[in-house]
C-alpha cells in the first residue's frame, strides 16, 4: 500500500503544479503600445489584392467579400 502512494505521489504533485497560473502583468517600466486600427495595417504579407492600406472604405469592401465568400447558401461569382 505504501508503494502505491509512493508512485500516485509524483503524479498527484505534477497535477497540482500543472494547474498553476502565470502571473500575466505588465513589467513596471515596460512600454506599452496601443492598437491602431485594423484598415492601416501595412505589411506587405497580409495585403489581399483590391485592398488599399489606410483605406477604410476598401477595407470594409474586402471584409464583405471575404464573408460573401464563405457563405454556403450564396450564389457563386
Amino acid at each position: 500500500m505504501t508503494a502505491g502512494r509512493l508512485m500516485v505521489a509524483p503524479l498527484f504533485v505534477f497535477a497540482l503544479t500543472a494547474c498553476g497560473e502565470s502571473v500575466q502583468t505588465i513589467p513596471v517600466g515596460a512600454a506599452k503600445r496601443a492598437d491602431g486600427r485594423a484598415f492601416q495595417l501595412k505589411d506587405s504579407r497580409y495585403l489581399a489584392p483590391g485592398w488599399t492600406p489606410g483605406d477604410e472604405v476598401s477595407w470594409n469592401a474586402q471584409l464583405a467579400n471575404r464573408a460573401q465568400a464563405q457563405n454556403d447558401y450564396a450564389a457563386r461569382k
